[in-house]
């Protein structure tokens, strides 16, 4: 069987992608003087004029830098992998470090918490603590939610630029899912701004009658927001001030995880 899906995954394979990749492993395994396109093209066994059209396109994008040590260029690792580096290290293990004060944020609130992140524009919860009791009031893991109108998209809509928020809402569109909900993309815009300076957004009735979502972002130590994290409850008899400390609450929880992926937030 293993035999079976290897021959199946040659045979999508692009041999140009194999061969960039290679260089990318020899030159990971390589000194920090680099190498020619000489020593890159014996290692991965294609002509020096292929290996020098696959360097010319990793240096185009910045997987690759060259320089001239004596009388030769030499190539070594560029820095876009660095960023990817730190970006895939967060998604991998942020479900892992997440869980744990999930747990606890639902214990201290007696409410459902989510993590979720952005999938092209949309909020996609994935992985989910459950509030005791048999009445689930978040959504299934692995749906697409309008970040216009939920706790989690807000929250991460809130960490990019406004030119870059527009452009989202422009093609995923503002429907109104109730009577509350944000349908103008300037006063979304306004509203994020609450939402970064306070450091936690609301889902007011904005996606469903009767359920607020509270949410917070989670950060690396590049600033960048990687994931969000919420408490959903239904509206009730809750109070303004009920929900901005559901929001303290949601927001310390955040910092934890931010701090535990690198990001440099001081402890409270």
């Amino acid at each position: 069987m293993k035999e079976e899906t290897a021959k199946t995954d040659d045979k999508y394979a692009l041999r140009s992608v194999s061969r960039a990749l290679d260089i990318l492993h020899v030159l990971g395994e390589h000194s920090a003087e680099g190498m020619t396109v000489a020593e890159l093209a014996d290692s991965i066994g294609v002509s020096k004029s292929t290996a020098f059209t696959l360097l010319q396109t990793l240096l185009a994008r910045g997987f690759i830098a060259d320089e001239r040590l004596g009388g030769s260029r030499r190539y070594r690792l560029g820095l876009a992998l660095v960023h990817l580096g730190d970006r895939a290290a967060a998604n991998t293990g942020i479900t892992q470090i997440a869980m744990p004060l999930l747990q606890q944020l639902t214990q201290e609130t007696g409410l459902t918490s989510r993590l979720a992140v952005l999938d092209d524009g949309y909020a996609v919860a994935i992985s989910r603590v459950d509030a005791p009791g048999i009445f689930r009031l978040a959504g299934s893991l692995g749906t697409r939610e309008l970040p216009h109108c939920s706790g989690v998209g807000k929250a991460l809509l809130a960490l990019l630029p406004p030119a870059r928020v527009f452009q989202i809402l422009k093609r995923i569109g503002m429907p109104s899912r109730t009577e509350h909900t944000i349908t103008e993309p300037a006063e979304l815009v306004k509203n994020l701004v609450d939402v970064a300076d306070r450091g936690y957004a609301f889902d007011d009735e904005e996606d469903n009658l009767g359920v607020i979502c509270v949410a917070a972002a989670v950060t690396d130590r590049s600033g960048d927001g990687v994931a969000a994290i919420s408490v959903t409850s239904m509206k009730g008899g809750r109070s303004l001030e009920d929900m901005h400390d559901l929001g303290r609450a949601v927001r310390a929880c955040a910092d934890k995880i931010s701090r535990l992926l690198g990001a440099n937030i001081p402890d409270a």
